[in-house]
């Protein structure tokens, strides 16, 4: 069971983000990562799509022998996470839980910010997460769609993306939050960005890194992290569509040349058990 891989999900290319992070706080794991690149984006579809699609990618990774499942994906988080805590026999991690804490812990004036999709924002996932153990802080949420799509094309040093990351983050600054939670896993790609916006006051939680602590200490307190002390770096990557698109961006997100991406066919994704 220790030498398994962890298996991570999204929709696309955001959980990369996850992979880096996990890769650096755990270099002795292996990783199977599964995109969901013919359905992207699920931040625009509704709850029941969504959990129907987050069944089925983590069952895929359920039957390729994985020990734990992250669900790299916000909005899937924030919708299914319940469903697959559940429903399998393995640890689960979403992004939610662990980025809330974190933004809890780093607040000193009790207002924290939370930027992501629609579908994130709508549920009010991360502000449920926060006032659950603190029902005194504030928190201001704002939908951001443009930041996938300007991400994906590399637009992240252009004047436009600042341009846009100002307009949707003053009203957040001006209403004092002192935390901002980076609620989509594209948007640490934006960080140096962002931070120059909202200024050095304003803490910037990465819901990635947080994810991949999580992870840490739940291998140890099981004892499922992997027995090598190398690192074996024996990552697989699956997407169900454009894997030679894939592959470019993901070598951008992870800063390495990966050596295959496979495609997998959405009928198989559709036809795993759905627990």
């Amino acid at each position: 069971m220790n030498d398994k891989p962890i298996g991570i999900f999204d929709s696309g290319i955001g959980g990369l983000t996850v992979v880096r992070e996990v890769s650096r706080q755990l270099p002795q794991e292996n990783i199977l990562y599964f995109g969901d690149t013919a359905r992207v984006p699920y931040g625009s579809k509704s709850p029941k799509v969504v959990q129907l699609f987050a069944r089925q990618d983590a069952s895929f990774l359920y039957d390729k022998g994985v020990k734990s499942i992250i669900i790299a994906c916000n909005t899937a988080s924030a919708e299914a996470f319940d469903i697959l805590r559940d429903n399998f026999d393995i640890p689960v991690i979403g992004v939610i839980n662990p980025g809330a804490r974190a933004a809890s812990e780093s607040t000193k004036n009790g207002k924290i910010g939370v930027i992501g999709t629609h579908g994130t924002i709508s549920s009010g996932a991360y502000k449920k997460a926060i006032q659950d153990s603190d029902k005194s802080i504030e928190v201001t949420a704002a939908a951001c769609p443009l930041f996938v799509p300007l991400v994906e094309e590399g637009w992240e040093s252009k004047s436009t993306t600042r341009d846009i990351a100002r307009e949707y983050l003053s009203p957040l600054i001006e209403g004092g939050i002192d935390t901002l939670i980076l609620g989509c896993t594209h948007y640490p790609i934006l960080k140096p960005v962002l931070q120059e916006i909202v200024g050095d006051k304003i803490i910037l939680v990465d819901s990635a890194e947080a994810t991949a602590g999580e992870l840490k200490q739940i291998l140890d307190e099981q004892g499922l992290g992997n027995s090598s002390q190398e690192n074996t770096d024996k990552h697989s990557f699956y997407v169900s569509d454009f894997p030679f698109k894939f592959k470019e961006m993901a070598e951008r997100f992870l800063g390495k040349e990966l050596a295959e991406v496979e495609l997998v066919p959405l009928e198989v994704i559709e036809s795993h058990a759905t627990n």
